[in-house]
């Protein structure tokens, strides 16, 4: 099954838009897993299983693992998530942006190490920058297009040929890149305009869509720019909103996290017809 038909089949099963943001942050850690040696998968296990039922895809973002020497970790996690859900797609959040043999050897880490089933990779470099994940057909490649943080409006609204530079990506991805079908694009919820420019350009191709929950974005807005003919098209990511969810003392960071992520996913659905 490829990565496409993997996401589609969990959003008709889960009934959800929904992908949980795995960004683990030890000093937020429960008191009781600080200080064990697997804590971030001991963590991470946990989220996962709170919210898989509600969830449409999990996104590790590399970057919190690598940056505790927890790239193990993030292995074991990958696989516990492979084994025990074995219809939730992976997404790795990892921006992979270079050119080459080491194109390759970042698809080699996103696909065989981790054995994700789509990485987030980085068009800066143009296609021979992003070829190498598209060998593997099997796999997603979602590009970053128009991203959520205040600072893309920096290059990604520049003009060019009277169009801004998003639009390009978005139509250069959809044109000429996606020959095997299993690209994707990253659009930030806090810009449900230029989502919707999107969406027109691109068709029903997938876009993974951060920027609820912790930045804030709409979700009414996000959904109606973004959602197909289908009421489907999109994966939804709330991560801190979702991991960091406890309020009080007496409530389980995992039952918070599944009553976030329900919460969650069902105001989305809200909003999907």
């Amino acid at each position: 099954m490829t990565f496409i038909e993997q996401l589609s089949a969990a959003w008709t099963a889960r009934n959800s838009l929904l992908c949980v943001g795995l960004d683990p942050d030890v000093a937020k850690f429960p008191e009781a897993l600080k200080d064990r040696p697997d804590a971030v998968l001991a963590f991470c296990k946990a989220i996962v299983d709170a919210t898989a039922d509600v969830a449409c895809a999990f996104k590790p973002q590399i970057a919190y693992f690598a940056a505790l020497r927890a790239e193990g970790q993030l292995e074991d996690l990958c696989a516990y998530i492979r084994t025990a859900y074995p219809d939730i797609p992976i997404v790795l959040d990892a921006k992979r942006g270079d050119i080459g043999a080491t194109a390759e050897q970042y698809a080699r880490e996103a696909f065989e190490r981790y054995g994700a089933h789509a990485v987030t990779v980085n068009p800066y470099m143009g296609f021979d920058s992003v070829a190498p994940y598209l060998e593997w057909k099997d796999r997603g490649a979602i590009v970053l297009c128009r991203t959520s943080n205040p600072g893309g409006s920096d290059l990604q609204f520049l003009q060019a040929d009277g169009t801004p530079v998003y639009q390009h990506v978005a139509r250069l991805v959809a044109e000429k890149w996606n020959t095997n079908g299993q690209c994707g694009l990253v659009v930030g919820a806090t810009f449900p305009a230029e989502l919707q420019q999107v969406r027109a350009i691109v068709g029903d191709m997938p876009l993974l869509v951060p920027g609820i929950g912790a930045q804030g974005g709409d979700v009414q807005a996000t959904v109606k720019a973004g959602r197909t003919a289908a009421g489907t098209g999109m994966m939804i990511n709330s991560s801190r909103a979702i991991l960091y969810a406890k309020a009080n003392a007496g409530e389980d960071f995992a039952a918070a996290a599944r009553r976030v992520a329900t919460e969650t996913r069902d105001e989305i659905n809200r909003y999907r017809v």
